[in-house]
C-alpha cells in the first residue's frame, strides 16, 4: 500500500504534464464535450417521464409501469414495431447489395472522366430531400393521366387499369423499396469504392499474367476484398434500423397505414394527432422501448462482429 502511493502520484503528475503540453487539443475538445453532455447525456434524465402521466398542463404523476402495460396492449404498436423491423432490414439488405453491384460496375469503367460522371449521377439523389423525393414519385406513380408509370404500362398493354402504387398495401412496400434504392444507394457506394481503390493493382496484374479475365478477377480478387467491408457496413447499419422515420412518413397515407406505420411515425401521431392533449409520459415510454430495442441490436451487432471479424464494432 505504501509503495503504491508514489506510483499514483507519478501517474497524476504525468497526466497533468500531458494536459499542459497538449492544452490546445483539450481546448478544442471542450465544445464537443459540451455538445455531447447537453444534447446526449442530459436528455437521459427525461427517462423519468416514461413512468409518469404527464401532459404539460399538470405536474407529472408517477404511474410506474402503466405506460408500458398500455403500450404492450396496443395492437397498433406491435404492428408499427413489425413494420419498422421489416422495412428497415429489407431496405438495408437491398441497398447494401445494390451498392456493391454499382461499386463493381463503376470500378470496371476505364475512363476516369466517365467514372466521375457516373459517380456524380448516382450520388445526386441522396442530396434531394425526402419531401421533394416523395412529391416527385407520387406524381410519377400517380394513377391519373399524369402518372408516367401507369400511362406507360397502359400503352404497352401490360395492365388494363391504373394502379395506385402508393395507395395499396400490396404495392406500397415495393414502391417504398424502389424509391429508397434510388435515393440512398449511390451514397452507399462511397465506402465500397474506397475499399476498391485500396486494392493493390499488383494483384490484378499477377492474375492477368496467370490468364484471369475480368470476371475471374472480380470473383476471386474484388469480391473477397470487399467481403469484410460488406459485413462491417451491414453490422453497423443494423444498429440503426429503429431510426426509420422521414422516408416512411412522407410516403405513407391513411390507405396504407397497416403497412407503412413505423414506430417513429406512431410516436408522432400519438403526440400531435391524438385528438386532445397528448400524454408525453406514454410517448416517452414508446421512445424508451425503442431505445432499448436499438441497444439490444447494437449488442447483437457487437457479438456478431466479434464472431465474424474477431473484434467488436468499436
Amino acid at each position: 500500500m505504501v509503495g503504491s502511493a508514489p506510483v499514483i502520484n507519478r501517474k497524476k503528475k504525468n497526466l497533468w504534464l500531458r494536459v499542459k503540453k497538449y492544452w490546445g487539443f483539450y481546448l478544442l475538445f471542450l465544445p464537443v464535450l459540451a455538445f455531447a453532455i447537453v444534447f446526449h447525456y442530459m436528455p437521459m434524465f427525461g427517462i423519468y417521464y416514461a413512468f409518469t402521466k404527464y401532459n404539460i398542463i399538470k405536474e407529472p404523476v408517477w404511474v410506474g409501469l402503466k405506460n408500458f402495460e398500455r403500450l404492450f396492449s396496443m395492437p397498433n404498436f406491435w404492428n408499427a414495431l413489425t413494420n419498422t423491423l421489416e422495412l428497415s432490414i429489407y431496405r438495408l439488405l437491398m441497398q447494401t447489395g445494390m451498392a456493391v453491384i454499382l461499386s463493381l460496375m463503376l470500378n470496371e469503367i476505364i475512363s476516369i472522366k466517365g467514372k466521375k460522371l457516373a459517380q456524380t449521377i448516382i450520388y445526386l439523389p441522396h442530396f434531394m430531400s425526402w419531401v421533394v423525393t416523395a412529391s416527385v414519385f407520387q406524381l410519377i406513380l400517380s394513377p391519373t393521366t399524369a402518372g408516367l408509370v401507369n400511362q406507360t404500362l397502359l400503352n404497352l398493354g401490360i395492365i388494363k387499369e391504373s394502379i395506385y402504387f402508393l395507395g395499396k398495401s400490396n404495392t406500397w412496400r415495393f414502391a417504398f423499396y424502389l424509391i429508397s434504392l434510388w435515393h440512398d444507394t449511390g451514397w452507399g457506394t462511397i465506402v465500397f469504392m474506397a475499399t476498391l481503390t485500396g486494392i493493390d493493382p499488383g494483384i490484378y496484374e499477377a492474375a492477368a499474367i496467370d490468364g484471369a479475365g475480368r470476371w475471374k478477377k472480380m470473383w476471386y480478387i474484388t469480391l473477397p476484398s470487399l467481403a469484410n467491408t460488406i459485413i462491417t457496413v451491414l453490422i453497423l447499419n443494423l444498429a440503426k434500423v429503429m431510426n426509420l422515420f422521414e422516408s416512411a412518413f412522407v410516403l405513407q397515407n391513411d390507405a396504407v397505414m397497416d403497412t407503412a406505420q413505423v414506430l417513429q411515425t406512431y410516436v408522432y401521431y400519438q403526440t400531435f394527432n391524438s385528438g386532445g392533449i397528448p400524454d408525453y409520459g406514454y410517448t416517452t415510454a414508446i421512445g424508451l422501448f425503442r431505445s432499448l430495442v436499438g441497444a439490444a441490436l447494437v449488442l447483437m451487432c457487437h457479438f456478431a462482429s466479434k464472431k465474424v471479424r474477431g473484434r467488436g464494432i468499436v
